[in-house]
């Protein structure tokens, strides 16, 4: 399956949050391992956008 430019963001974000909050929970950083958590919905939020905009597509394919 082919990812659109959200879908592929929002992973990357996702990706990037956790890598965030992991450094964060190491070192004891809070602000860096709160950053992660942020990023990691954003992700998440950017990605079901994506995915949302293929549903569409597929269903307007069908018809």
């Amino acid at each position: 399956m082919k990812m659109n430019k959200d879908q592929k963001d929002g992973v990357v974000k996702q990706a990037k949050g956790k890598v965030n909050e992991v450094v964060g929970k190491v070192t004891g950083d809070r602000a860096q391992e709160a950053k992660g958590d942020v990023q990691q919905a954003a992700g998440k939020v950017q990605k079901g956008a994506g995915d949302a905009r293929e549903d569409m597509k597929d269903a307007l394919k069908k018809h």
